[in-house]
């Protein structure tokens, strides 16, 4: 099992939207990245955990836990000229976009900011793109794996997964 950071902007789509959703379930849409495209196709698992990353914000960090529930596939919002992630160059017998289905899994006991991830001790010496998917040392995350991890990463506030 791998552990995934999910970047999404609170204002657009929130964890607390995703648990408002039918069965608690979205399709993570919009990814227009082909590093996170192939990371979704070629790694991303049914039932993988991940953390919900809230960034553009005014205080950044990981509102709640995910599961991945569905394999990766055609983002429809890539056909759609009504969309704000239209491609025009992307054909249906082609698709250049995928996404998968997350459902919510678990909130945290409290909000964990991106000043808290960044002052954790046990994150500390962790190499740049391991610690907390890079978020302490990257501009950039949308979906970030971690993949040197066998058991839920220890964020300190993390609770018991089954």
């Amino acid at each position: 099992m791998r552990y995934w950071l999910l970047k999404t902007e609170p204002d657009v789509f929130s964890f607390d939207d995703l648990k408002k959703r039918p069965k608690k379930t979205e399709p993570w849409n919009g990814t227009r990245n082909y590093q996170v495209r192939n990371m979704m196709r070629d790694d991303m698992k049914i039932g993988d955990l991940g953390f919900i990353y809230h960034s553009s914000c005014e205080v950044p960090g990981v509102a709640g836990v995910i599961r991945i529930v569905s394999d990766a596939k055609p983002d429809p919002t890539q056909f759609d000229p009504k969309s704000e992630y239209y491609d025009k160059g992307s054909k249906k017998e082609e698709p250049r976009w995928l996404l998968v289905d997350v459902a919510w899994e678990a909130d945290l006991p409290k909000f964990v900011t991106l000043e808290d991830l960044r002052n954790e001790p046990k994150l500390v010496d962790l190499p740049g793109p391991v610690m907390c998917c890079g978020l302490a040392t990257r501009e950039r995350t949308c979906s970030s794996p971690q993949v040197h991890v066998s058991s839920p990463p220890t964020i300190c506030v993390i609770p018991e997964m089954p």
